[in-house]
């Protein structure tokens, strides 16, 4: 009879993640954005790596984010149980947020909790830079993996015209992310998405601009319509 797998402790993590940490990384970290203050290093193969081994558990995420080391934060999101991310725990981590690619990867976690369409409304029109980024990284989360009905993502449009005069980096780039995601999902949202981004084209606003004219460059992109036409159900199609 096989001996059930040791759980990781927070020891454990943190050693692996020192382990495989390469501090020369640093530099290349901060000048795509990233904050390196509390941060070791390590690449992101080797953290979904670490966090394999880890598995789902919840008490081992929120251990590991109370330590502030980046890459455990990182590590936290993906072990995280997406049914036992309560709105207490979500507050406070998406307080500490404070770079973009840990939000993203929370932004991944929180898609597939139960709550994850009131966060997105509520989280839209935070004043926190990152956590506002999160609803708009999780709606491209669940536009790009769910089987959400095409009203939903209608739903968000106006969520997105909402916040496409934020100027701030972390947040236009995920509106931005956010609507083109919608608009690949298929014809119908295809449409919709391309009419949002005219209507943000018309305002005098210089992000809504930019939001505008980076998803109509990819959303009529020849390629990207013809990937949309290929997934298209022979009714659709038709």
């Amino acid at each position: 009879m096989s001996r059930p797998r040791a759980r990781m402790t927070v020891p454990d993590v943190i050693a692996a993640l020192r382990a495989a940490a390469d501090p020369t990384r640093l530099p290349g970290m901060a000048r795509v954005g990233i904050e390196t203050s509390h941060a070791l290093g390590v690449p992101v193969p080797q953290i979904r790596k670490i966090a394999k081994r880890a598995g789902v558990d919840q008490a081992l995420a929120e251990s590991l984010w109370t330590t502030g080391i980046h890459e455990a934060r990182s590590v936290a999101t993906l072990v995280a149980d997406p049914a036992g991310v309560d709105a207490h725990i979500q507050a406070a981590w998406a307080a500490d947020l404070d770079s973009w690619d840990l939000t993203d990867m929370l932004a991944d976690a929180l898609a597939a909790t139960p709550g994850a369409k009131d966060t997105i409304e509520s989280w839209a029109r935070a004043d926190h830079g990152f956590t506002k980024r999160c609803a708009f990284a999780m709606i491209a989360r669940i536009a790009v993996s769910s089987d959400e009905p095409d009203a939903t993502f209608l739903g968000w449009l106006p969520v997105i015209h909402g916040a496409a005069t934020d100027p701030r980096n972390e947040v236009k780039k995920a509106v931005n992310w956010a609507l083109r995601q919608i608009g690949k999902r298929n014809g119908a949202l295809h449409a919709a998405a391309i009419a949002e981004a005219e209507a943000l084209l018309a305002l005098e606003d210089r992000t809504a601009r930019w939001i505008a004219r980076d998803a109509l460059r990819e959303l009529r992109d020849p390629a990207t319509i013809a990937r949309i036409k290929r997934r298209a159900t022979p009714a659709q199609a038709r």
